[in-house]
């Protein structure tokens, strides 16, 4: 499948440097003053900026030695150095848009990964999943990704259907396989046998023991769903119909899951279906159809007390909407900010996106929607913006700021609080 036309489907669709003062800071720090001093001429606003761009030329340059020290540490004979540069390589690819410092390391970091898979045991291995999904969010959907995914798909695929790995690692790769497969992926055939096997994992093997099994591997399920609704949502629309014939029927029974995440992501998964079934303008009538609202109809009231009270808030919020969207087609719409810009979560499809690249980045989403070109081609957001040092100041708010306006806010709800007593009192 050419990647143009991936990319067009998905548009539609859907080191830490502030540690102290080290040796390489303070030589910096004695060029930066010698060359002020040499630029008496300098204005003051030109002097800062020099004085900054020096700044920054030095913290980017620490950050590529640590780099270099974490990756040469995944050869280490310690698995304790080992998972520790993994941990550090996992915060800095989430954090930061580092591609063009890893374009030409990305062999020997794949390598070095694909050891850590296939010696690693249990958390290591899930590391390196981890790991090698960012390397290839970081690589974007080019042949380097493309590189990256097809030289480790076979391994992910065997770790994550090897019943004796551990469960860690199977969750991991089963992320590993969606997330790498969704980026660069470039056939048909890929896609088709990556859904094949992440479908093998959380389909209940049978109506006798479907239940035991999901109480027992929960989030392995749960990221295997997660991964096969990402991928659907850039399938063909031929073999979207194949899966409207009759493969949806496999998600209502994980609605009966003792396990809350799993019964949300099957909720939204049953929406994203009858989503893509509209797109298509399929119909979607089936025997079980009935049954499936009125079982969503249970979890969006459900009030059982031997479940957790904020698991069953939750469900109801997010089984009212499932259920509001398939009577009426009518989607909540999200809006997420980042920087000075914004972004529109206005269907199913998008919001499954979304949620699975939060899910690898967590709190670096932002940053990546921001500077991340592949982030930023998914949903639409056009090239990254460059903004001036002014416009970046006037777009941020001072610490006194935020306080006075907390402050404020505060003040106006303890009065409308004490209003509301008032006259509670007065009717007493």
């Amino acid at each position: 499948m050419p990647r143009s036309r991936r990319a067009a489907r998905r548009g539609l669709r859907s080191g830490r440097a502030c540690s102290p003062a080290s040796e390489e800071e303070e030589a910096g720090s004695e060029v930066l003053s010698h060359c002020s001093s040499a630029s008496e001429g300098a204005s003051p606003a030109e002097e800062a900026a020099g004085n900054e761009a020096v700044g920054e030329q030095g913290q980017e340059e620490e950050v590529e030695d640590r780099l270099k020290e974490h990756m040469d540490n995944l050869l280490d004979k310690s698995a304790k150095t080992r998972q520790a540069a993994l941990q550090s390589l996992r915060l800095a690819f989430s954090s930061k848009t580092l591609s063009e410092f890893l374009l030409e390391r990305r062999l020997t970091l794949t390598d070095s990964l694909e050891k850590c898979l296939k010696k690693g045991k249990g958390e290591e291995q899930a590391l390196a999943g981890t790991v090698l999904t960012l390397l290839c969010l970081q690589m974007g959907s080019g042949w380097e990704g493309e590189e990256i995914f097809r030289s480790l798909k076979p391994l992910l695929t065997n770790i994550l259907t090897d019943s004796t790995a551990s469960p860690g690692a199977r969750q991991s790769c089963a992320t590993a396989l969606g997330m790498c497969c969704y980026i660069a992926a470039a056939d048909l055939e890929d896609l088709i046998l990556c859904m094949s096997c992440l479908e093998g994992i959380f389909s209940p093997p049978s109506a006798g023991e479907g239940g035991s099994a999901l109480i027992q591997h929960g989030p392995l399920h749960c990221s295997a769903l997660q991964s096969w609704s990402l991928l659907l949502t850039i399938c063909p629309p031929s073999h979207i119909k194949s899966i409207l014939d009759d493969g949806w029927l496999k998600l209502p029974p994980l609605l009966s899951s003792n396990f809350v995440t799993l019964r949300i992501l099957a909720g939204e998964t049953i929406a994203l279906v009858f989503e893509l079934a509209q797109d298509l303008e399929e119909d979607l009538c089936h025997q079980d159809t009935e049954f499936l609202r009125a079982q969503l109809k249970v979890l969006a009231t459900e009030s059982n007390k031997y479940r957790a009270k904020t698991d069953r808030r939750k469900q109801r919020s997010i089984f009212r909407d499932i259920l509001r969207f398939i009577e009426s087609g009518e989607y909540q719409e999200e809006t997420i900010r980042f920087g000075l810009e914004c972004m529109f979560l206005d269907s199913w499809a998008r919001q499954r996106t979304y949620q699975a690249f939060k899910e690898v980045l967590g709190s670096g989403i932002r940053h990546h929607l921001q500077n991340n070109e592949l982030l930023r081609e998914i949903f639409g957001l056009g090239p990254p913006l460059v903004l001036d040092a002014a416009a970046l100041k006037a777009s941020k708010v001072s610490r006194f700021e935020k306080h006075l306006y907390n402050s404020a806010a505060f003040k106006a709800r303890t009065k409308a609080r004490s209003r509301v007593r008032d006259k509670r009192a007065d009717v007493l």
